[in-house]
């Protein structure tokens, strides 16, 4: 690893939580005027999911962070076109960073160190028949943005892994930036030809890998706060020894911080004032990037976090979609939730500790409201005795 300057900063391990949260949008006052598009260009990226439970997590980052925000109006800030020119320019484009995640479209050449990766890749999980990848290119140049639908199908069975030749064509050209996805419709990727979607001063490979690297890790790091080497990695999925390469000229500081035990690093522009500010309290997405990487959450929060979504129903121990609960800048619970009708029902919620019942009360109402629902019910708190406390603050936090 490259030798680095010995950290001149030390930070307690709460001055360290609040850089975070600050650095994620999540304390201070929010940037009303920047909206949806400043809180993805905040962050960087935001994950993508097929989970839609209260809303997919495309929609609760934001929401999260500005509130009640209109849902239409967060999928049109992601997807709608710029306006005022012959061409009108996206604002977002999908592809491959922590996963599949909506990324600010300035950060498109960023990510042609991936590209290239991909170009190179000696094998696939898939077969291209041959001639098909040259077929979805020459069709969607003649007819414009298709989904894998429109250009022959997405599936040869109804297995969801049974990708089509056109699906794996179409895929490989993403991958390879040839075919760039700038919406989705009705949850299915829109695909069009990079140089017709792609603004042409963006439109280019021609960063080198380190160049590439060094941008993502800067910008992992002020999206961060701070951060180790392995949250910094983990922010784009980098590998450990690509961070090691550039992270020297990256511009982020070397830092100690209180408990952390490991190097750290952090925006110098996040240490020039203390945070402070309004603490939101509000539910969290399990795929918000706050809490994307465990250990990190663990160290910061001293909270465990696992999405259970796909672990047997009888192994679950929070529930299927557990949303953490965010207030007063620490994670104080979880709710799981879920909707029936104009109802939002928590259907398991963990508290910690009595101190936590108005926080995620108030939590619970916010939500309910931005999803249409006029009610809250509470079916199981993992701790009987605060389950009466709770719906006592539901019902005076209703009205």
């Amino acid at each position: 690893m490259t030798s680095l300057p010995r950290p001149t900063t030390e930070l307690s391990a709460d001055e360290a939580r609040r850089i975070v949260l600050r650095a994620q949008g999540l304390l201070g006052a929010p940037d009303r005027r920047a909206g949806v598009r400043g809180v993805l260009r905040r962050l960087g990226a935001v994950q993508l999911d097929t989970i839609s439970v209260l809303a997919r997590s495309h929609e609760l980052v934001p929401y999260a962070r500005l509130g009640a925000v209109g849902r239409r109006a967060v999928e049109d800030a992601y997807w709608v076109t710029g306006s005022g020119s012959a061409s009108p320019a996206p604002h977002a484009f999908e592809y491959w960073s922590h996963a599949a995640c909506v990324l600010p479209v300035e950060e498109w050449p960023h990510f042609a160190f991936r590209r290239h990766a991909y170009r190179s890749r000696p094998h696939w999980n898939h077969e291209l028949p041959e001639g098909t990848y040259e077929q979805v290119v020459k069709q969607l140049r003649a007819e414009g943005p298709l989904t894998a639908t429109e250009l022959g199908g997405a599936k040869r069975t109804s297995e969801w892994w049974d990708w089509s030749g056109t699906k794996v064509a179409v895929e490989r050209a993403l991958m390879y930036g040839e075919v760039v996805c700038v919406t989705r419709r009705g949850w299915k990727r829109v695909y069009d030809l990079a140089e017709r979607a792609i603004p042409a001063a963006l439109l280019h490979d021609e960063l080198d890998d380190r160049e590439c690297l060094r941008r993502l890790v800067r910008l992992a790091g002020q999206a961060l706060g701070v951060g180790t080497r392995a949250d910094i990695a983990d922010y784009h999925r980098l590998k450990g020894e690509q961070v090691d390469a550039v992270i020297a000229d990256s511009g982020l500081v070397p830092v100690t911080v209180e408990g952390w035990g490991r190097p750290a690093w952090a925006d110098p522009a996040a240490l020039e004032t203390p945070p402070r500010g309004r603490h939101r309290t509000t539910l969290l997405s399990p795929f918000d990037s706050l809490i994307w990487e465990r250990a990190r959450t663990e160290r910061i929060f001293g909270f465990s976090h696992r999405l259970e979504a796909y672990v047997p129903r009888q192994k679950r121990v929070y529930g299927y979609f557990a949303m953490p609960v965010l207030a007063g800048g620490r994670l104080v619970g979880r709710v799981d939730p879920a909707r029936e009708g104009r109802t939002l029902v928590a259907r398991q919620v963990t508290l910690d500790g009595a101190r936590a019942v108005p926080a995620v009360a108030e939590a619970l109402v916010e939500a309910a409201s931005w999803v249409a629902c006029t009610d809250v019910r509470v079916e199981r708190v993992d701790a009987p005795e605060l389950r009466e406390p709770l719906i006592r603050e539901l019902a005076r936090v209703l009205g």
